[in-house]
């Protein structure tokens, strides 16, 4: 599942684009000399030095254009058209990795990637443009169709279950799938395949109208369609165009997690072994596995649980360290990692090199590069997976690669992140000095709220933090809601709250935190911009600071332009 959240280089949702060559005409290929077609070998960087918009530390043919999104662009062709394309695509195709014994990548392509035929035709192409690999392809469900299950299962609360079928999301979902199967002509199976999961749909959102309520559990089940879904008709599209390629949720796989339902973890000890298992005792090795992203069975309940929004990474990553691959591909919509947001600084460079800690920070502060969790897969296969993050629209183009280390002995700063519109909270012991493990109490609060922090600065006497509000609750949250989480605190300290303000994370060689916090504070006292707090602490790879959400965008470009020069 694709996460909504933030893009790459950006805590805000700002994304750069660039439109996607069509599959009918297929990039400039360089000489077979300079462009092996194993991607590992291309992919082989020089340094990490950050690179320049549109350069490549390797052979990259043509340049990445800018646009629109894929989600966001009309479509190029008609329905007949659309299925002609694809009878065309099937004459030319080449199914890849046909000389392998074993899956020797893993790709991952997110929701806007599949959002329609069209597009589930060129990730086909992507697929297949690399023949000396034979990749497991796990895939999020199509377009908006996840955001639209949840409304769906809400939705459903509010009307009879005989209204169940006519609820607008509903409607959308059975409408888009249906256009899917007819425009990319699936074999029977496949459509039927398609009609009783759709079925079975309605039925438990009927049933979810009945008892007039939706739990944890039961919004797992809804939110699993998309990918069972989408996962069911792409296999079936590369077998029409002579791929061999067989479909498998994750549970077939043997993907075990924990009861946490909407947010489960994998459990390591279980799933990588049956993983490794599955896929390599296949009876046709041959053939190209296409697995359902973010989706789990629970270990004690076996009901289908999710791994939280973005766990389609972590789904791929697990993947990837079962079987000891060289690298697990993430197929977005820029050429990797940024300097920083580039709506922000058009001027935003590629990051080629990242350490695993570093991707970790920036997908924590709101740099949507991978699953905040992708990474734990990763390091338990000792070092020897890499992560790289492509991009789908400029697919001969190197991305940023993330391993478990990197030479930072020249490295000072990476990337910055911006996490906007979160709120301050100072809390403040009323005994003011010797108040036995009053750290430990607040602490214990949060925790009872099932509230996560992101920025502390702590004394003896008071903490100060920062919460990002609009994603504690699921509903835009009102003053009287955070009075009430500081009631609890009556008695023993006074907590005060500030809205408006931003987070602006560095994600840097703290070895040289002098240097760096010698230059982000000239620079920002140049702009006129006061820093409200700042944290450094056990992390080796990020400084976070807290300024006004209103000067956050000045200090992003000042801060770019001191350290990059753009």
């Amino acid at each position: 599942m694709e996460s909504t959240g933030c893009p790459i280089g950006v805590g805000a949702g700002l994304v750069l684009h660039a439109p996607r060559a069509d599959f009918r005409d297929p990039p400039p290929k360089p000489s077979e000399r300079d462009l092996p077609t194993n991607q590992s070998a291309r992919a082989k960087m020089a340094d990490a030095l950050p690179l320049r918009p549109g350069a490549s530390a390797g052979p990259a043919p043509g340049r990445a254009r800018r646009g629109r999104p894929l989600s966001s662009r009309p479509p190029r062709r008609g329905p007949r058209v659309a299925a002609a394309a694809a009878s065309d695509v099937q004459r030319a195709r080449r199914a890849p990795g046909q000389h392998l014994k074993q899956i020797s990548t893993v790709y991952k392509f997110g929701g806007s990637s599949v959002a329609t035929a069209d597009h589930m035709v060129e990730v086909a192409d992507i697929v297949c443009s690399f023949p000396d690999e034979l990749p497991c392809v796990v895939l999020s469900a199509m377009g908006k169709t996840t955001n639209q299950l949840l409304a769906a299962a809400d939705m459903a609360l509010s009307v009879e279950p005989e209204a169940v079928e006519s609820i607008p999301p509903v409607r959308d979902i059975e409408a888009l799938h249906a256009a899917a199967v007819a425009d990319l002509g699936v074999d029977q199976a496949t459509r039927d395949q398609v009609g009783r999961l759709l079925a079975e749909l309605k039925m438990l959102l009927r049933g979810i109208s009945i008892v007039q309520e939706c739990t944890p559990r039961a919004r797992d089940s809804v939110i699993s369609f998309g990918e069972r879904l989408s996962t069911r008709i792409f296999a079936a599209l590369l077998a029409r165009e002579g791929v061999p390629a067989r479909q498998y949720d994750a549970w077939d796989l043997g993907f075990v997690s924990t009861d946490e339902f909407t947010n489960a973890d994998v459990i390591f000890d279980a799933t990588l072994p049956a993983i490794r298992r599955t896929l390599s005792e296949r009876d046709a090795p041959g053939e190209v596995p296409v697995v359902t992203g973010f989706l789990a069975h629970g270990a004690n309940t076996g009901a289908i649980t999710t791994l939280g929004r973005g766990g389609s990474d972590l789904t791929a990553t697990t993947i990837g360290a079962a079987l000891g691959v060289d690298e697990v591909q993430v197929w977005k919509d820029v050429d990797g990692v940024l300097t920083t947001d580039p709506r922000v600084v058009p001027g935003a460079y590629t990051v080629p090199l990242l350490t695993f800690d570093e991707a970790t920070e920036l997908a924590y502060y709101g740099a949507q590069v991978l699953h905040p969790q992708a990474m734990r897969p990763a390091r338990l296969a000792d070092g020897e997976l890499g992560v790289r993050v492509k991009n789908s629209y400029n697919r001969y183009a190197t991305g940023t690669l993330i391993k478990p280390w990197r030479d930072m002995s020249l490295a000072l700063l990476t990337s910055i992140v911006l996490k906007r519109d979160v709120t301050l909270v100072d809390i403040a012991s009323t005994r003011m000095v010797g108040q036995h493990g009053f750290l430990a109490r607040v602490f214990e609060m949060f925790g009872r709220a099932g509230i996560s922090v992101d920025v502390v600065a702590t004394s003896e006497v008071s903490v100060s933090t920062t919460l990002d509000v609009n994603r504690l609750w699921t509903h835009k949250v009102v003053d009287s809601e955070l009075q009430q989480f500081a009631a609890g605190f009556e008695g023993w300290a006074d907590v005060t709250f500030r809205r408006g303000s931003a987070i602006v994370s560095l994600i840097c060689n703290v070895e040289r935190s002098s240097e760096i916090l010698e230059r982000v504070f000239r620079t920002l006292g140049a702009e006129g911009i006061n820093v409200q707090m700042i944290s450094q602490g056990a992390s080796k790879t990020n400084i976070s600071f807290l300024i006004n959400d209103s000067e956050a965008e000045r200090a992003a470009r000042a801060l770019h332009q001191a350290f990059f020069g753009q």
